[in-house]
């Protein structure tokens, strides 16, 4: 699982639909979601820290788990599926573990609200993101081809001692 950070909402060129945007740590990949407007209204929100009159319905969520002593542990965005993409909640209560199925749009504007972690399995992200940094990214090929091309057999084999079958004997 890769840990990644809301970078922003965008809204589409040609649909006008809005987009969150998640990049892992590195600034190196970058993870488009399609979300709707109220979902976008609410991570926007979350992110500048605004607080509604009246509890809407993410802000409904964190009071609920607030008032019941549990804490969001995490969220993971495990699967592309027909090009939508499907979460999880891991919420604690103590020892209890629970992982409930989340949109990915609400489960990003709840974890926004608690500082919870976003993952985002490995698969997804080799599925679905776009790269940030070209440069980087060819330059880390070039070093691995460069890396790659200079290996030879002998370079497998590491020699630490005569191999014996005595289990007293180091």
């Amino acid at each position: 699982m890769i840990e990644m950070k809301v970078a922003g909402i965008a809204l589409d060129a040609i649909s006008r639909n809005p987009v969150v945007l998640l990049r892992d740590t590195t600034d190196r990949r970058a993870l488009p979601i399609y979300i709707g407007q109220e979902q976008a209204k609410s991570i926007i929100n979350a992110l500048e820290n605004q607080q509604a009159p009246r509890p809407l319905t993410h802000d409904l969520f964190i009071n609920l788990i607030d008032d019941w002593d549990m804490s969001l542990e995490r969220v993971v965005i495990y699967a592309l599926r027909d090009n939508t993409f499907f979460a999880l909640l891991t919420l604690a209560k103590g020892e209890v573990r629970k992982e409930l199925d989340a949109r990915p749009s609400d489960a990003i504007a709840i974890a926004l609200r608690t500082d919870a972690p976003i993952w985002v399995m490995e698969e997804v992200i080799a599925d679905a993101s776009i790269p940030v940094d070209r440069d980087a990214d060819e330059a880390e090929t070039k070093a691995f081809r460069e890396f790659l091309s200079n290996l030879s057999p002998g370079d497998f084999t590491q020699r630490r001692g005569p191999i014996s079958n005595d289990p007293y004997e180091s």
